[in-house]
C-alpha cells in the first residue's frame, strides 16, 4: 500500500545547549561540583541542565511469515526501509509509544506481544526498544511519515536500504530466532560505524 510521494522536514532538538532555560543567560559547560561529567551551567541563576539518553520505541509488525515495513518520507534516511518507530513521548510507556508508532507510520492494528530487542546506541545517546506485535490482518495505511508500508518474506528483505543498524540488527535476530523455533529478549549494544554503515539513529 502506497502513500503519496512526500518529504516532511525534520528538526531534531539541540543536544549542545548554549542558553538557560530557566533565565535565558548563556551557559558554560564545566563540571560541577561533587559531579564526574561536563554539564551546561548557568552562572546566572545556577542551573544544571542534564542531557539523558533519548527511548526510541516501536515493533516488529508480523502477518502470517511476513513483517511489515515502512519507507521513510523524513530525514534522516529518506526513502529508506525501517520498522516503525520513533520517539517516545512524555507520559506514555514503552509499549503505548511502540503502539502508537506502529499506527501512526503503518496504519497497522497489531496485538503487542513482548519486548524482543533492546539496542544501546551510545554514540547517538539513544536506546532502541522493539515489541514484538502481530497483525489483526493484512490490511494499513501508512501515515505522513512514511512513502509506503509493505509486507515481506525473509528473502524478499531490502537489506541494503535498510535506515538504520538497530533495524537491520532486530530484523536479522527475529529471524535466526524464528529458524530455532524459540524468541529470546535480545540486548546489544552499537559501537561506532564507519563511515560506509548504515546509521543507528532514527
Amino acid at each position: 500500500m502506497t502513500a503519496p510521494l512526500r518529504a516532511s522536514a525534520y528538526f531534531p532538538a539541540p543536544r549542545t545547549q548554549h542558553f538557560c532555560s530557566q533565565c535565558g543567560s548563556p551557559v558554560v559547560h564545566r563540571v560541577p561540583d561533587d559531579d564526574n561529567r561536563e554539564r551546561a551551567l548557568c552562572d546566572n541563576c545556577g542551573a544544571i541542565h542534564y542531557q539523558n539518553p533519548r527511548m526510541v520505541v516501536g515493533t516488529l509488525p508480523v502477518w502470517q511469515d511476513q513483517v511489515l515495513l515502512c519507507r521513510r518520507a523524513i530525514e534522516p534516511r529518506l526513502g529508506y526501509w525501517t520498522l516503525p518507530a520513533g520517539f517516545m513521548e512524555l507520559g506514555e510507556t514503552t509499549a503505548q509509544g511502540a503502539e502508537r508508532e506502529t499506527r501512526e507510520e503503518a496504519g497497522a492494528r497489531i496485538d503487542l506481544g513482548p519486548l524482543f530487542s533492546m539496542i544501546d546506541v551510545p554514540m547517538a545517546d539513544q536506546v532502541h526498544l522493539f515489541y514484538l506485535a502481530q497483525m489483526h490482518d493484512p490490511d494499513f495505511d501508512p501515515g505522513p511519515e512514511s512513502l509506503e508500508a509493505r509486507l515481506f518474506r525473509e528473502q524478499d528483505i531490502p537489506w541494503e536500504d535498510i535506515a538504520f543498524r538497530t533495524v537491520s540488527t532486530t530484523l536479522r535476530l527475529f529471524f535466526a530466532d524464528r529458524r530455532n523455533g524459540r524468541f529470546g529478549m535480545h540486548t546489544p549494544s552499537l559501537d561506532a560505524p564507519s563511515p560506509a554503515t548504515v546509521p543507528a539513529s532514527t
